[in-house]
């Protein structure tokens, strides 16, 4: 029989290979037509009595990545339609579509012929899972091979047996710790854990599978083995006794109790571990549906999965212009930004020319690439020929005539237009006609600094955050004549590093920066008000927020906020700025000297290593105290999303933003904002934007001017509109499909 997504050839003893290689895909993933197809294939095996066993394997690069994104969306679609005629339908078809992936890789374990997995690369999701259904599994000796179920990332669960098998192979501790936090592993790693059988060099990966067939490998899995014996013992024994409570207080104090898919991981394992497998696999399905029905898992899997990956296949670059490769990088500027984008430029492969003022400054600029691949030599991630490698790829100078070749070149030097005025006109006399030239800039308008460029339409702006290495969001701003083949560019060099762009239109603070200003501006508030400072900052963690905002702004450094403030007020007026805000700001700088994490002493003390970081005792003696008790504590989480979400929302409705997608995939990479939500603009979604402004308006009476929401708003809320229906991103070709 023929088959569009995989290839079976048996061999002269019986053993056939079962090969996944969908068509016109770089990867393979679970569809309904692969589900479909290897049902067949399965009963084609069990019906043959000439094939003794299949090895499954990849003729991609990869394995596969798990299960298609628009199969989840299609379930989830469903389940809303048929909820609004019949909600208990509803369910019982979300119920079955969760376990149709469950079933067939259980009817493969219990076939009666012995599978064996040849993992060849990145194998993630329900690939990891119908890998542990199989009898035996090999993994290629490289680096492409990546083993994970990273599902409760986007707010599900391994709902296909994952929550089962792995703690009936691996101890329960680590078994635990490796689901709910989505861990990648190593294929050394997965062996040390039991949940791979043999590693193989990649040549070999095929042999050595069919070999374990050879070698009479029992077509029954361990735990449908009578007398078997769970690896980190019962739950009800003197192991599980010291396991499960600590287990459920450090859930608890990493999530806050945020994320229901997560929770249901620790309850699918212990429920799961009291039972038979086939009950367990039911508990588990049970569990799947219903999370799969939160609104946490809806807006995770609509940001973090869905909305994430069309941003990265490039869902905002302008059509019809073609595609730059790029051969040749420019950076001006060999500072800590500008040293951080000749890092991640070189690491994508591409030659980088990083100009500064001498050729010692550019020098320097260099060494912090040496010192980030010293790094990750050290602890294994890197070879020493990768770092030489990638050091070969940065020339530094202090010529400009060097950027002439370059297709687009980057200025990272100072903030100030003076300077970067003086850089735009000495870098364009080098360059060619056709290159485009960029501004890393946070606060200064592109359309301002355009002004100094003799092409305006070749100026866009390509915003970084630090540490340019680890922040995997980039803005890309659109100035007043930015043209289209400067954005295509911009966006084309982001995915080309690997990092996720959001195209976003030119004003002060572009997006991310206005949200986190204001996130900030309402710790300083708090501050002012009494609040004390441990509650603000535990009350944001508690929010969702990685980050407490006083510690965020040491590392934006206090003084460079001071300067940012007093600039805005020159530019907007004493309004633009809370006079009382400003001044807290004047005392920890000029009083105290406290200016962050750059000179050790900001709203925290930071004590030499390794010491840890503590609020600085003297914040309780700058305003009177309110008692803790007197707090409401729900309320500050509440007003820190709040101010946050209605920047996002004003951004909007100002046509900076005007994807919706962008806002809330750049609000969860730039500055973390509590995932589970979805994002800024599906946290108000999710709530529905009626009970939002009711709310908001609330902290409003009492709180006053931050929480005023924009017209936009009270509309959405008067028609009972989201952000995704009212600013569709799909385009009506793209929804038919």
């Amino acid at each position: 029989m023929t088959y569009t997504n995989f290839t079976l050839d048996t061999d002269a003893e019986g053993i056939a290979l079962l090969t996944w290689d969908m068509p016109d895909r770089s990867m393979n993933v679970f569809t309904e037509s692969v589900m479909e197809e290897l049902d067949a294939i399965l009963a084609e095996v069990v019906a043959n009595d000439a094939i003794k066993g299949v090895v499954l394997t990849s003729g991609k690069k990869d394995f596969s990545g798990g299960a298609d994104l628009n199969m989840l969306k299609r379930m989830m679609a469903q389940f809303e339609a048929e909820k609004t005629r019949d909600p208990g339908n509803a369910t019982k078809l979300l119920f079955e579509n969760a376990g149709l992936m469950t079933g067939l890789f259980r009817r493969i374990e219990t076939c009666g012929k012995p599978w064996v997995a040849a993992i060849n690369g990145t194998c993630m999701g329900g690939a990891f899972e119908i890998s542990l259904a199989c009898h035996g599994r090999v993994a290629a000796d490289s680096e492409r091979v990546k083993l994970a179920l990273p599902e409760v990332k986007v707010g599900i669960f391994p709902g296909a047996g994952g929550t089962q098998r792995v703690p009936r192979l691996a101890d329960t501790q680590a078994a635990l710790q490796m689901l709910t936090t989505g861990q990648t592993l190593t294929p050394q790693k997965a062996k040390g854990m039991n949940l791979i059988h043999a590693i193989a060099a990649p040549d070999q990966l095929i042999e050595t599978a069919k070999k374990m067939i050879r070698d009479g490998l029992k077509p029954v899995q361990p735990w449908d083995e009578k007398g078997f014996k769970i690896p980190g013992g019962p739950v009800y024994s003197a192991a599980g006794a010291n396991l499960w409570p600590p287990a459920a207080a450090i859930l608890r104090r990493e999530t806050n109790l945020n994320y229901p898919g997560a929770a249901a991981i620790l309850k699918c394992v212990y429920e799961g571990l009291l039972v038979p497998f086939d009950t367990a696999l039911k508990i588990e399905q049970r569990y799947f549906t219903q999370i799969l029905q939160t609104t946490e898992a809806a807006m995770m899997v609509r940001s973090l999965f869905v909305s994430l990956q069309e941003l990265n296949k490039g869902a905002r670059r302008p059509a019809g212009v073609p595609e730059t490769k790029f051969s040749k990088i420019g950076v001006i500027g060999a500072g800590f930004m500008g040293a951080g984008i000749a890092y991640v430029t070189a690491k994508a492969g591409i030659p980088v020319v990083l100009v500064d003022r001498d050729q010692e400054s550019a020098q320097k600029g260099k060494a912090h690439s040496d010192t980030l691949m010293a790094e990750q030599v050290k602890k294994g991630r890197a070879k020493p020929e990768d770092k030489e490698k990638l050091l070969a790829l940065i020339t530094p100078t202090a010529d400009y005539a060097a950027l002439e070749g370059c297709e687009l070149v980057i200025e990272a030097v100072f903030e100030d237009s003076t300077v970067k005025k003086a850089a735009t006109q000495a870098a364009e006399a080098a360059i060619g006609d056709t290159a485009i030239f960029a501004s890393n800039t946070s606060t200064i308008p592109i359309s301002a600094l355009a002004g100094n460029s003799v092409r305006p339409d070749s100026f866009v702006g390509i915003h970084f955050f630090s540490p340019v290495d680890k922040m995997m969001l980039v803005e890309v701003i659109r100035g007043e004549k930015t043209g289209e083949k400067a954005i295509a560019t911009a966006l084309d060099y982001v995915r080309a590093i690997k990092k996720t762009p959001v195209l976003v239109n030119d004003t002060r603070g572009f997006f991310v920066n206005r949200c986190v200003l204001k996130y900030i501006a309402e710790a300083y508030r708090m501050l002012i008000e009494g609040v004390p400072a441990p509650m603000i900052e535990n009350a944001a963690k508690f929010a969702g927020m990685p980050v407490g905002p006083l510690a965020l702004a040491d590392e934006v450094a206090l003084d460079l906020a001071q300067k940012i403030m007093r600039q805005t007020v020159r530019d907007l007026g004493e309004g633009a700025v809370e006079a009382d805000q400003l001044k807290l700001v004047d005392e920890m700088v000029d009083r105290f000297d406290r200016k962050g994490r750059k000179n050790a002493k900001g709203f925290y003390d930071y004590p030499a290593k390794p010491a840890k970081k503590a609020l600085w005792p003297g914040l309780k003696d700058l305003y009177p105290q309110k008692a803790p008790e007197a707090v409401d504590f729900d309320e500050l989480k509440k007003r820190f999303l709040f101010v946050i979400a209605i920047e996002a929302a004003r951004v909007m409705e100002e046509g900076i933003v005007t994807d919706p997608r962008e806002a809330d995939v750049g609000s969860i990479l730039a500055f973390g904002f509590a995932p589970y939500t979805g994002g800024v603009l599906s946290m108000i979604d999710g709530m529905g934007a009626a009970k939002f402004v009711a709310e908001a308006d609330a902290l409003k009476a009492k709180h006053g001017a931050p929480f005023e929401v924009p017209q936009l708003l009270r509309d959405m809320a008067k028609s009972n509109d989201t952000f995704y229906a009212r600013f569709n991103p799909y385009p009506p070709e793209k929804e038919a499909a």
